[in-house]
Order: structure tokens, then sequence, then C-alpha cells
């Protein structure tokens, strides 16, 4: 099963997914998470530009190509959005999911329910935590449950 993993890149929740979801035939893909080299490959491959605007546009236009190809090559797309910063592209890559049919998995705190609700009513399901994907993955994978 292939599942791409979208959104903040601030913390380390994707390692917490993957390795909760050991044994698993799952492969994870997701987005470059090196800020600096995520804002950069645009002017790194195609040249500097002068102005800020173009530089995240070249940025942007690259990153693109790769969240596309991980959300539409994806059977599970996971969108966690974190406390920190406005995540539009966590929402607009949601937003993909869902028109694209994925089976979309939402994570987020408690405090971001009602920001999200919209979001949180395309998904499949809703959680919290990285452990709760893995168990997802583990059920949709298995049909089995952990034992506590």
């Amino acid at each position: 099963m292939k599942v791409y993993l979208s959104g903040e890149i601030h913390t380390d929740w994707r390692d917490q997914i993957i390795a909760a979801a050991q044994g698993l035939d799952v492969d994870f893909a997701g987005p470059v998470t090196d800020h600096a080299a995520s804002d950069d490959c645009g002017v790194a491959i195609m040249g500097a530009e002068p102005k800020k605007f173009w530089h995240d546009h070249k940025g942007a236009k690259l990153n693109a190509i790769r969240t596309r190809h991980g959300i539409e090559t994806a059977d599970i797309v996971v969108v966690r959005f974190g406390d920190q910063y406005k995540q539009w592209n966590a929402a607009f890559d949601a937003g993909m999911a869902a028109a694209l049919g994925k089976s979309l998995v939402v994570m987020h705190g408690a405090d971001h329910q009602h920001a999200l609700k919209e979001i949180d009513a395309a998904a499949l399901a809703v959680v919290e935590t990285p452990q709760q994907v893995a168990e997802i993955l583990r059920y949709v994978l298995t049909g089995t449950l952990s034992k506590p």
C-alpha cells in the first residue's frame, strides 16, 4: 500500500508513523521536509531570481510536481495540521486528495476542530496522534487490531 504523508514539517510525526507501522507492507512518501531545500529547489536548479516572489514561485512549482505525483499514486493520504503556522499547503493537499477520491486521514489537535471542520468532513478518519494513523494502517491492511 502506498501512503503519502502530507502536512507540517516541523515535528517528527512522519517518523513516528513509519516506526509504528514496521512490519506492514506500506511504502511511505511525502514532501521534502528540509525547509531550506524545499524553498530553494527552484532557483538551485533553474537559476537565481532577483525578486522573492519568483524565487518562491519556482520552488512551489517544482514541489507541486512531487506533491501531485505523491498524492495521485497514493492509496491513502494522511494530512497533518500542526500547532504552528498557517498551513495552506496542507489544506490544499487535503482538498486535492478528496477531489481525487483518495482515502483521506486527517490528523490535528482538538484545538483545530472548528477551523478544520470542512476538511474533517471530507476525511474518512480524523485522529490526533501518529499511533492512531499506524493503527488505521494496520487495521486496513490486516483486519486486525493491536493488542493493548
